[in-house]
């Protein structure tokens, strides 16, 4: 029997895989850059973090589309993606809300959802995608919404940092529920969250 490698796992790697890759590089870098806004209060290091969720967006269709331009789709490259995804477009932007001042607890169960809902919503896709595209290479429609449709969301909290809406100046304003803080723009995050896992179709371009 012939001894593996050493790093033979990397040597596997196709094209298309370094591009996930990137993709996971980009949400993970958008953490970083959150947790360095909440030591220091400058609000570029939160710009930055969701500035680098569209970047991953980028890396997310390329992936894909080269994936299908070579030939060397893998069930490997599916699950690098489903991670790289829970990670850019489930985790970042809930920590990117927390950063922007949804901190309270009931904020934090509503963006716990979301991110639960993501990590549902892609198990699902990646046992039923073989169904889905009809014995094809490519999936006719989505069930529920894409969790890179977070993105959305991203770019709303991008707007509120650059206005300086942060914190408790977050629009819409805080409550209290049972004593507890409550931000209703994180609501945003609940009803997004309820979409991925929804039965809606969504036919894919």
């Amino acid at each position: 029997m012939t001894k593996p490698k050493p790093f033979s796992m990397i040597r596997e790697f196709h094209l298309a895989d370094w591009f996930t890759l990137s993709n996971a590089f980009c949400g993970v870098g958008s953490l970083f850059s959150v947790m360095t806004y909440l030591q220091n209060r400058e609000v570029m290091h939160l710009l930055i973090a969701c500035a680098l969720i569209p970047a991953a967006l980028v890396f997310d269709i390329l992936d894909g589309r080269i994936a299908r331009w070579r030939a060397q789709s893998s069930a490997m490259g599916r699950e690098l993606d489903s991670l790289a995804d829970v990670i850019s477009f489930g985790v970042a932007p809930a920590i990117i809300a927390y950063g922007c001042g949804m901190q309270g607890l009931v904020d934090r169960i509503i963006l716990v959802f979301f991110v639960a809902c993501g990590v549902s919503r892609l198990a699902r896709y990646n046992v039923t995608s073989e169904k889905l595209s009809d014995g094809g290479d490519k999936v006719k429609y989505f069930e529920g919404t894409p969790i890179p449709t977070s993105m959305l969301l991203v770019l709303v909290l991008a707007a509120a940092a650059w206005y300086g809406a942060l914190g408790e100046q977050l629009w819409f304003g805080v409550v209290y529920v049972g004593g507890f803080q409550f931000h209703p723009l994180v609501l945003m995050f609940a009803a997004s969250g309820a979409l991925m896992v929804s039965r809606i179709r969504i036919p894919k371009l």
